[in-house]
């Protein structure tokens, strides 16, 4: 039986409606705490590769770094319940493929119920010595309202979500080719295991 369809035989109807009432209520959350604000939000860059961010430490990364891999990226929390397993199938993707061009970019936030308090010092001890992540980490961002950062705009510029582009919670995914282009968007409940199988496809292209 294909993976896909282990994965959702094994979910009870109950489990599958826990997991959309979630869904929703993290929806709803995101809509009374940070409107939209279309206005006020700039235009993304044409070009993944265009954008510069800041890594943990604060220094400016321009993101022509990472032309020709193929990128998992990630808005992370360090107090989520879906923290420990994002982190620990993260790490297993990235021992598995970092070797074959293959990067996770991981970007903390604090705005899907205040799970990512900690400074950028913080952050990186959590994620370093608990997590054992050895991925890059970038500093704290803001994926939506007035204040997100450039290279969120460019994401959910070229792939938008169930009921419309915000990000609905912490651990949403985004895959980039290696041409730079974003070729898939993912819940934050869909585990990177569940993603190994469109990682390794993307990996195998020229």
């Amino acid at each position: 039986m294909p993976r896909s369809s282990r994965w959702v035989s094994h979910r009870t109807p109950s489990k599958i409606k826990k997991l959309i009432l979630f869904l929703l209520v993290a929806f709803v959350f995101y809509l009374y705490r940070y409107p939209s604000s279309p206005s006020t939000v700039e235009h993304s860059s044409s070009s993944i590769y265009k954008i510069s961010v800041k890594d943990i430490e604060g220094k400016d990364v321009s993101l022509s770094k990472f032309t020709g891999k193929v990128l998992l990226i990630v808005n992370v929390a360090s107090k989520c319940g879906l923290t420990h397993g994002n982190y620990k199938e993260m790490n297993i993707l990235y021992a598995k493929y970092k070797t074959q061009g293959f990067e996770i970019l991981a970007f903390p936030c604090n705005q899907f119920g205040s799970q990512e308090p900690g400074s950028n010092k913080e952050i990186k001890e959590t994620v370093c010595n608990i997590f054992k992540a050895e991925f890059p980490i970038f500093d704290k961002i803001e994926v939506n309202g007035k204040n997100t950062c450039p290279l969120y705009n460019f994401l959910k510029e070229q792939k938008g979500g169930l009921f419309g582009d915000a990000i609905k919670w912490n651990f949403a995914k985004f895959l980039v080719d290696r041409q730079g282009n974003v070729v898939d968007r993912y819940a934050p409940t869909t585990s990177p295991l569940e993603i190994e199988k469109d990682i390794v496809k993307l990996l195998a292209s020229a």
